[in-house]
């Protein structure tokens, strides 16, 4: 279990210390955060006696990672003078945007212009791309959104282990899509875990963990984007935890555990006769994928931004629209909510005010009907 704690108090655990100086299970701090584990049932994972792995000087590091989130640690480790990055594992080149383009990613970008050794393996199980791997010689690999699950023969290659940064507080929210449950459910606080990878999905021994409160307006872009920053430094601190031979993973408990698996197209459809907290919440963790929807009074799919609850606009029913000069309003289980941008098929954002002039609906007319 993890527990809160006071600014006051303010440092988080990562693992515990190998050595005579602490009594078993002793947390170990190595980052400023308000989070730390309870040393409860994870003694033998530092006991008093065990002896620390002799110090790595410089580092090797493997960063494997895809998306645009995983920078701030590879920018991290590209500056830190304790790590040497060695070569950079991504996924393949794939489709992007409105001319679904294949383009690589950005991880893959950033480190050709570094001038690192890249590689882009279709599957990990490739004899072929656990040799490229092998031939960088790593003593650790660094995980951030990487995308695609590591194999035994993987994982066995690194000396130091696979360790990942995930955005949430092991063990809550194992999976794909952490961040958009945690808004979905009404997470009040989240936050970043370091761990070590293993066989099962997200179940490692942790290293460290980090709290970020989840702000009322937040869509699941804006909280990302301040878990990868702040997460950044947590990953780095834990290497250097790793490499000074003073950091050792503490299992995971077993209780709490919860699965964000990741959201498909029919996740984000806005179910109107949901309450309207349900609703914004919805709308905010599919912000910006996989996108949330609705369905217009004539069938054609209607893309939905971020939504402003009205509590103080009741009598709609659920879906039924009303406009005005500056706002559209939509009904819910509750009250209503005021819709912001939305995307009709084909065309770009705009105000839903804009759209609703441009579209003559009918009075009466509801939302999610078809």
């Amino acid at each position: 279990m993890n527990e809160p704690i006071g600014a006051d108090d303010a440092a988080t655990t990562t693992g515990t210390r190998p050595n005579h100086e602490q009594d078993a299970g002793e947390p170990w701090p190595v980052l400023r955060v308000a989070w730390r584990c309870r040393a409860k049932g994870r003694a033998r994972a530092g006991q008093a006696g065990a002896s620390r792995p002799p110090r790595i000087g410089r580092m090797r590091v493997l960063f494997a990672g895809t998306p645009g989130v995983a920078l701030p640690s590879l920018e991290a480790l590209l500056a830190s003078p304790r790590h040497e990055v060695v070569g950079v594992l991504t996924r393949p080149d794939a489709p992007a945007g409105r001319g679904r383009r294949v383009v690589p990613s950005p991880v893959r970008a950033r480190a050709e212009a570094e001038g690192l050794p890249v590689l882009t393996p279709r599957t990990l199980r490739d004899p072929a791309a656990l040799e490229a791997i092998a031939a960088l010689r790593p003593d650790v690999a660094a995980v951030v959104a990487y995308g695609a699950l590591l194999p035994v023969a993987a994982l066995d290659l690194v000396p130091h282990g696979w360790v990942n940064l995930h955005f949430s507080l092991l063990p809550a929210w194992r999976g794909a899509a952490p961040v958009q449950h945690a808004l979905l459910h009404g997470d009040e606080v989240t936050g970043a875990t370091t761990f070590q990878i293993t066989e099962g999905l997200d179940e490692g021994p942790v290293f460290g963990t980090l709290t970020e409160t989840v702000r009322p307006r937040d869509t699941s872009g804006d909280l990302l984007s301040r878990l990868s920053a702040s997460g950044a430094g947590l990953l780095l601190a834990t290497l250097d935890g790793i490499a000074d031979g003073t950091l050792v993973a503490v299992p995971q408990p077993q209780d709490d555990v919860s699965l964000a698996p990741r959201l498909s197209t029919e996740d984000g459809r806005v179910r109107w006769d949901h309450p309207a907290p349900a609703v914004d919440r919805r709308v905010r963790a599919c912000t910006p994928a996989p996108g949330a929807w609705t369905t217009t009074p004539d069938g054609a799919r209607l893309g939905l931004g971020p939504v402003r609850p009205r509590p103080e606009v009741l009598g709609l029913a659920p879906g039924e629209l009303r406009t005005g000069r500056r706002e559209v309003l939509v009904g819910t289980a509750t009250h209503a909510v005021e819709l912001g941008e939305v995307s009709p098929a084909g065309r770009r954002a705009m105000p839903a005010a804009d759209w609703a002039r441009g579209a003559r609906l009918a009075p009466g007319a509801r939302l999610g009907a078809a």
